[in-house]
């Protein structure tokens, strides 16, 4: 699922009354070590052009809408140049904006600070934080300060609706929501069940490894998106997560810790 509603898989036994999965976790920031793919923008003649999207964007830097095929979550994108060290970007699904960020370059050119506003949770609430990159590679000459590869070091500031998530045992499955209100209901026997409220996954499919550690496959249309591994430590208080990007084809790990411990 989108931002940090991650997945599960247990094995089709029956599960107790409470697992060690059971309860609100929240995602521990300082602790998310990011993909090592950086992602490379290209802003020079009036184009902005990301090429490490998904889908791949290339459009006008003219503060208009254009459309863009290849994403659930979005069918529009605007890119307005502020100023020479600045751009907003915003997407739109609809004709209602669902994603908006502003993209500032320091004074030296080496980081690069994302300052991100996500409204598509079905509850409408936007989910905000801050993502800092460091410069991996530069632009070519003559294009806007934001050309170039960055990597991500840190997210910082998130709300909380986009940190948390709750799971629930059932007598063969398993449920999870968050305060977004995405979510789904499904047993623990590998066949696909529907996820509410994601527009980028519509099934899901959960097994068991072992007490401790479940593995969720995401999917939309048939074609898995998301895998997402989690091991509960043996006091119950913290939970590592690894996430596969299969449509990126990236790796992403950070903890979470449960509320209330």
């Amino acid at each position: 699922m989108k931002g940090f509603l991650v997945a599960l898989m247990l094995w089709p036994a029956a599960l107790p009354a409470q697992s060690p999965f059971d309860g609100t976790w929240v995602t521990k920031l300082d602790t998310i070590q990011f993909p090592q793919q950086p992602e490379t923008y290209l802003l020079q003649n009036g184009e902005y052009e990301c090429s490490t999207c998904v889908p791949k964007i290339k459009v006008k830097a003219d503060g208009q809408d254009h459309m863009v095929a290849g994403s659930p979550y979005f069918n529009a994108i605007a890119v307005q140049l502020v100023d020479p060290n600045n751009i907003q970007i915003t997407e739109k699904l609809r004709e209602k904006i669902v994603y908006s960020e502003i993209d500032t370059v320091s004074a030296d050119g080496n980081t690069l600070v994302e300052k991100i506003t996500d409204t598509a949770a079905p509850n409408g609430e936007p989910v905000n934080a801050t993502e800092t990159y460091k410069r991996v590679s530069a632009g070519p000459s003559g294009s806007s300060p934001i050309s170039g590869s960055w990597q991500a070091e840190k997210l910082e500031e998130a709300s909380d609706n986009g940190m948390l998530v709750t799971y629930h045992s059932t007598n063969d499955g398993l449920k999870a929501s968050n305060p977004s209100g995405e979510g789904y209901s499904a047993k623990f026997d590998g066949k696909e069940y529907p996820i509410h409220g994601e527009p980028a996954h519509n099934t899901v499919s959960l097994q068991r490894v072992d007490a401790n550690t479940i593995v969720e496959t995401d999917k939309q249309d048939g074609v898995i998106h998301y895998q997402v591994r989690m091991t509960v430590s043996p006091d119950g208080k913290s939970m590592q997560v690894t996430e596969l990007d299969n449509e990126r084809s990236t790796q992403m790990n950070y903890a979470m810790e449960k509320k209330g411990q």
